[in-house]
């Protein structure tokens, strides 16, 4: 009996900071759509495509020209010619198919290196929240599987430290 009281009496304590423990709730796409750099960044990441875009569209330009210029050509070209042109444009087939795949990597990587700091920025003004109000934990909607009722959103918060509305 003894240690059964002495066992309650040390986690009574433990049950009074689970209580008092304050979670909230932080919306980071809503906030990451309100930064005013986004636009920014937006319009540098479609510069940025449109390089390799007008690469792509270059090069399957050359690819059409090439195979029409043999199409309409090849009865009358040599067999040494023409398969000579027929490497070139299978070579040329080959080099779009790289190329695809690779702008996909540097255009995710370019998006990576821009974006980032955006979400450095939220996640400092997170913190810097969390600690002003004392929360002991700050999460997303979109990774809890259940959020209840007495959890606090703090998402305006947030907009109100980065100076959003």
């Amino acid at each position: 009996m003894k240690n059964l009281i002495v066992s309650v009496l040390l986690l009574f304590p433990l049950g009074l900071a689970a209580q008092e423990m304050k979670i909230a709730v932080v919306n980071q796409q809503e906030i990451f759509n309100l930064l005013p750099e986004l636009s920014e960044v937006e319009k540098e990441m479609a510069a940025y495509a449109k390089q390799y875009q007008d690469a792509m569209k270059t090069m399957e330009d050359e690819y059409t020209r090439k195979y029409s210029d043999l199409t309409a050509k090849g009865d009358s070209l040599t067999e040494n010619i023409r398969v000579l042109r027929m490497q070139e444009i299978e070579e040329l087939r080959t080099r779009i198919e790289n190329f695809v795949p690779m702008a996909r990597e540097e255009i995710d990587k370019k998006q990576g290196e821009l974006i980032t700091p955006l979400n450095e920025k939220i996640l400092k003004a997170i913190k810097e929240v969390g600690d002003e109000n004392g929360y002991a934990y700050v999460t997303s909607p979109q990774m809890m599987y259940y959020i209840g009722s007495n959890a606090i959103d703090a998402t305006d918060k947030v907009k109100a430290k980065l100076g959003l509305k």
